[in-house]
């Protein structure tokens, strides 16, 4: 069974800071790409951040620079490292796995950026 579960998220304050994991299991999470979406209310889910299974990464404009993708094989999960957020930032994020024809969604860990 196929499993993404994301982690992390919360309640932080303008301009501070989460680190999301995204969990997998059911695959063999070396040859898949992750990446991570985000989606309000209203709005159509939006691609945040990817990284392909040689560790290449990329970012929506609205976040390079202020969040990073990383990925660590033995512990099948990647994390996204976000910095200096902002009320906008607030949606539920969701990870996804790529491999070839394959897709996976977890369910998503909700970010809301408030003061």
């Amino acid at each position: 069974q196929v499993q993404l579960v994301e982690s992390g998220g919360g309640l932080v304050q303008p301009g501070g800071s989460l680190r999301l994991s995204c969990a997998a299991s059911g695959i063999i999470f070396s040859r898949y790409a992750i990446n991570w979406y985000r989606q309000s209310p209203g709005k159509q889910r939006e691609l945040v951040a990817g990284i392909a299974s040689g560790g290449f990464t990329n970012y929506a404009d609205f976040v390079k620079g202020r969040f990073t993708i990383s990925r660590d094989n033995a512990k099948n999960t990647v994390y996204l490292q976000m910095s200096s957020l902002k009320p906008e930032d607030t949606a539920v994020y969701y990870c996804n796995a790529h491999f070839r024809t394959d897709y996976y969604w977890g369910q998503g860990t909700q970010v809301t950026v408030s003061s």
